[in-house]
């Protein structure tokens, strides 16, 4: 049975256009929920205290020293992914959006309950309480940017290349559950990299396949399958990369 109502609820990302115009082209979407960003102060406080100061300051000198550089040099590639998967980035109709403070507020709570969904998809958010997911009845599905359970986390493609598993580059439709991208497997598979590509791109890739996995996976649903993908991979959760541990595997592999 077709979905009757579909809702975006997505991060402010560059990206978030690109979803939306996707589902809209393809499916159709009813609303773009969108939540503000957690502050920088907050941010920094909870992951110091989850990974020490050490390793967030690692992470913020990559972003200073590699990631701007990167992203600037990366946009002519990022361009031509977008053109090659017909994707479409330009600004969301503002009549379109809700702009809320957080994915787990009351007010998205009662918003989402007010337009009823029957499907959420999930874009860029924090992690969804299990409050609004036991409580909006609807289906909630997320494209993740690595192979689950063994790329959770950020940046799955690159820690794949990282760690010599470029078998697992790649990218995750799955349900969402209360759980750190632990939900069920719709389908999963490989992106196909270039040399032009690099930690900037990987994501752009992911996601561009990722839609039009996510929406096989939406078709199948509504055709009355139930598609699920199993593997054995082990589980682990993964963060941005340090200034040193970029710059170690750029100069002794190449990963870029």
């Amino acid at each position: 049975m077709p979905f009757k109502k579909i809702v975006l609820l997505a991060g402010q990302w560059d990206t978030t256009p690109v979803v939306y115009h996707f589902l809209q082209q393809h499916l159709s979407v009813d609303k773009a929920i969108i939540e503000e960003g957690v502050g920088k102060k907050e941010f920094l406080k909870k992951r110091i205290k989850k990974l020490g100061w050490i390793s967030v300051s690692g992470q913020v000198l990559f972003q200073i020293v590699v990631g701007k550089r990167l992203k600037k040099n990366s946009a002519k590639r990022i361009a031509g992914i977008l053109q090659q998967y017909n994707l479409n980035n330009k600004p969301i109709d503002k009549a379109k959006i809700l702009n809320i403070a957080s994915v787990n507020s009351d007010t998205c709570l009662l918003s989402l309950n007010q337009l009823n969904p029957d499907l959420v998809i999930i874009h860029g958010t924090r992690i969804i309480s299990k409050k609004i997911l036991q409580q909006v009845n609807a289906k909630f599905i997320n494209i993740h940017a690595g192979i689950t359970p063994r790329y959770r986390g950020s940046h799955g493609a690159y820690w794949a290349l990282y760690n010599d598993d470029e078998e697992n580059c790649g990218v995750t439709v799955h349900l969402v559950d209360a759980g750190i991208d632990t939900g069920r497997i719709l389908a999963q598979g490989k992106i196909p990299l270039t040399q032009e590509d690099n930690f900037i791109t990987y994501p752009y890739l992911q996601l561009a396949e990722g839609l039009y996995m996510m929406k096989e996976s939406i078709k199948k649903i509504e055709q009355g399958e139930k598609p699920e993908v199993h593997n054995t991979l082990n589980s682990a959760l993964w963060y941005h990369p340090t200034l040193w541990g970029y710059l170690w595997k750029r100069i002794t592999k190449g990963i870029k």
